[in-house]
């Protein structure tokens, strides 16, 4: 009767403890029957005690260990071979706890939870694995993510497009908490009636100015001066402060530059996005702005941000008005 959940995906698995907890006896007496344990100090004895209590007034209890795991695994010491071993306290921790595992009550779910994966060669996760109550949860990769929003979507009753799937990807990355808030909001506004659309997250996503600056960016290399002063002073009107506006548009031609050589050093997308640690659709974007420039012209408008950053700092140029000369100097 012992779980191990175990992985960086920190909001399924907070679920799948929410579920644990969710299925022990009656609300009223949950608290009662549910007990969290810090890994990071609890001794074995402790856990023992937790785990050997007798429900109240219910068939089972939860105990929830915290980290303890990632702890022993972590103390290691030097061996004479030189080679890294755990230290003899963990070591014995551990032992102790592998005995003390098959003989955990029948009225007792005892549950690790750790914050990374385990090797699949650490004892406890092989045992886990044979008793099937072993359940990773792994950070879904960039590449990965438009497929997980649509699982996601689905989840929350309703479905999402590819396209918008794709571009929600895109302006929020990897903090999956923050995309399962937008797809709830997102399902939430179409009422589950039909698909969400890519026009719907533009219009309901907060993007942190992402999306502005792709479109600022889009403007200076058709060398719509107007069309790019309109989107900076969307931004700015939305409280961006002019230095990390600056920044952005550094950080938007910086990954140009990179997107440009990598492009000329013949690497598939797919690769550049891995390198860069993007997302796909940012890469296939940022590809599509770089045709707009040379690589030389980037690398001296490059030179030039870092110009205006100095301006701006120094007191030489006000910060919009350095912003109004940039996107006019661009543009023209």
């Amino acid at each position: 009767m012992f779980y191990l959940l175990h992985g960086d995906n920190e909001l399924e698995r907070s679920e799948q403890v929410a579920e644990f907890k969710r299925k022990v006896g009656d609300e009223s007496l949950r608290d009662l029957n549910v007990t969290v344990l810090d890994g990071r100090k609890v001794t074995l004895g402790e856990v023992q005690h937790a785990a050997d209590a007798i429900p109240f007034l219910a068939d089972r209890r939860l105990v929830i260990v915290e980290g303890l795991l990632t702890r022993l695994a972590g103390r290691k010491s030097k061996g004479d071979d030189g080679e890294e071993a755990a230290s003899g306290s963990a070591k014995d921790y551990l032992n102790n706890l592998l005995e003390y595992l098959p003989r955990v009550t029948e009225t007792t779910q005892l549950v690790f939870v750790e914050p990374q994966s385990l090797k699949p060669t650490h004892p406890i996760v092989k045992l886990a694995q044979q008793a099937r109550t072993a359940i990773e949860f792994k950070q879904p990769a960039l590449a990965e993510l438009n497929g997980w929003i649509i699982k996601r979507a689905r989840k929350h009753t309703g479905t999402i497009e590819p396209a918008a799937a794709n571009r929600l990807a895109a302006l929020i990355g990897g903090d999956l908490r923050r995309l399962d808030q937008e797809i709830d909001k997102l399902i939430t506004y179409v009422n589950g009636q039909r698909p969400v659309t890519e026009k719907d997250v533009n219009l309901l996503v907060a993007d942190s100015g992402l999306s502005n600056i792709f479109d600022m960016v889009d403007a200076l290399g058709k060398r719509d001066g107007q069309r790019a002063a309109r989107e900076l002073h969307h931004l700015l009107d939305q409280g961006e402060n002019p230095l990390g506006l600056l920044a952005m548009i550094v950080r938007q031609f910086r990954l140009m530059i990179q997107v440009k050589e990598l492009q000329e050093n013949r690497l598939p997308p797919d690769e550049i996005a891995k390198q860069l640690g993007q997302h796909p659709f940012v890469v296939k974007k940022l590809s599509e702005q770089a045709r707009n420039f040379s690589l030389s012209n980037l690398e001296a408008i490059y030179r030039r941000l870092l110009d205006i950053n100095v301006e701006i700092v120094t007191g030489q140029t006000p910060d919009i008005l350095a912003l109004d000369l940039l996107v006019a100097g661009l543009a023209g």
